[in-house]
Formats: C-alpha cells, sequence, structure tokens
C-alpha cells in the first residue's frame, strides 16, 4: 500500500537538530527529530507552546525520514548573559524568573553553548498517520504558515520554502529515494525500511503534555541510501 508524503527542503545558513540537554548544554543531532519536527509544523499551524495536547497528538501520528543531502561543519556558539540581583529573565513558560542565593553568586555570567550545523541541507518525507489534522493540512500550513518558519531556533531561518514536493511510496525509506536522495546518510523508523537493518533507540521525543522535556525513544535505523 503506497501513502503521500510531503517533501521538506531544510537549509539555512545555521540549523539546529536539537537533542537531550544536559546543563543548559544546546547540543545538535545530525538528523532533524520527531520533536523539532512537530514544532515546526505546530508553529506552522499558529499552535502555542500551552497547545501541549495537540502538539503531543501530532508528534504521536507523525511518521518520517531525514537524509542529510550535505553534511555542512558543526559549530558552538557561547551565549553569556550576566544577571544581577534585580534583573529577570523570560521563559518559555511565560513568566519570569530570577535568581536565587548570595550576592556572590551574581558575579558570574549564565554561560550557555549552543550547538549548530553550518551549510547543512537535509532532506525529510513525512506524513501524519490516520487523524485529524491530516497531511494535507499539514501542507498548507507549510505553504502559508500562521507564523514565520524556523529550524531548530528563531535564529535558524530557512533559506527558502520549506516544503518543496510530494511523492506516493509504501514506506519512508522509499520516499527519500523518490524525493531524489541519495549517496547520503540518512534516519528512517524501524518498520519503515529494507527488513533486516538494525535499529538503535533514540530519545528524540518530547513529553509534550506533561514535563515538555525529552522522554522515551523509538527504534530508528541509520544508513545510506
Amino acid at each position: 500500500m503506497t501513502e503521500d508524503w510531503l517533501v521538506l527542503h531544510l537549509a539555512a545558513p545555521l540549523m539546529a537538530f536539537g537533542g537531550v540537554t544536559i546543563d543548559a548544554v544546546g547540543v545538535t543531532r545530525d538528523f532533524p527529530a520527531a520533536s523539532m519536527l512537530t514544532g515546526l509544523i505546530g508553529n506552522a499551524m499558529g499552535l502555542r507552546w500551552t497547545d501541549s495536547a495537540a502538539l503531543q497528538d501530532i508528534q504521536n501520528r507523525l511518521i518520517f525520514a531525514a537524509a542529510l543531502t550535505h553534511e555542512g561543519t558543526r559549530l558552538t556558539d557561547m551565549q553569556n548573559a550576566k544577571l544581577e540581583k534585580p534583573q529577570k529573565g523570560w521563559t518559555t513558560w511565560g513568566q519570569a524568573d530570577g535568581r536565587d542565593g548570595g550576592e556572590e553568586t551574581y558575579k558570574s555570567p549564565h554561560r550557555r553553548p549552543r550547538d549548530y550545523l553550518a551549510d547543512a541541507q537535509a532532506t525529510v518525507v513525512l506524513r501524519l498517520a490516520d487523524g485529524a489534522p491530516d497531511t494535507a493540512a499539514v501542507a498548507r500550513a507549510l505553504r502559508h504558515p500562521a507564523r514565520p518558519l524556523f529550524i531548530g531556533r528563531k535564529s535558524c531561518l530557512p533559506t527558502g520554502p520549506i516544503l518543496t514536493g510530494q511523492v506516493t511510496a509504501p514506506t519512508a525509506h522509499a520516499a527519500l529515494l523518490a524525493a531524489g536522495a541519495q549517496d547520503c546518510r540518512a534516519i528512517w523508523p524501524q518498520d519503515q525500511g529494507p527488513p533486516g537493518a538494525r535499529s538503535t533507540p533514540l530519545p528524540d521525543q518530547r513529553a509534550w503534555d506533561t514535563t515538555g522535556l525529552h522522554s522515551g525513544t523509538r527504534p530508528v535505523t541509520e544508513g545510506r541510501l
């Protein structure tokens, strides 16, 4: 049985395919994460961070594969911010947050390393399993997004339209080949590629409806097209 797959072209001077953050170190994966693509689709549809049930539903039904068509290079940006005691910073949950402790704790700045992929390009094929919104609704949103789109972080603006076409194929792996990806590294779900390929657990899903953090794994195969 064949399915319709959207073809996305991810390209920007800097992109971030974020992974699990530990001790404020913002890493980037080589391939887009399920959580990142969920956020991209949600942003295009006009969803907000607080629409956790809708974002969780999209992630649960998201099926995708990705090929790194241009490897690029890894770049680390060291972000520094020094906050005095009366000053506060904004958070993703919409409230200002300050710092506790004595005067000595305010002498050092916040340091947050953030990794990026510079001049990389990726092809993604995706669809949503049965339910609403469906794959056609995702296509409409990516063509006419409710807000400006970015790839991983707000500073990562795409160099062109993200949605570039549509293919029909029985699996995500076959859809990547139909989209023209070849001679490059790729990932696809364990049950969406050639039989017998070895898979590994990948923690790239966010618990949108509970903690908001990355939680759990899914079996993913990495290979070369």
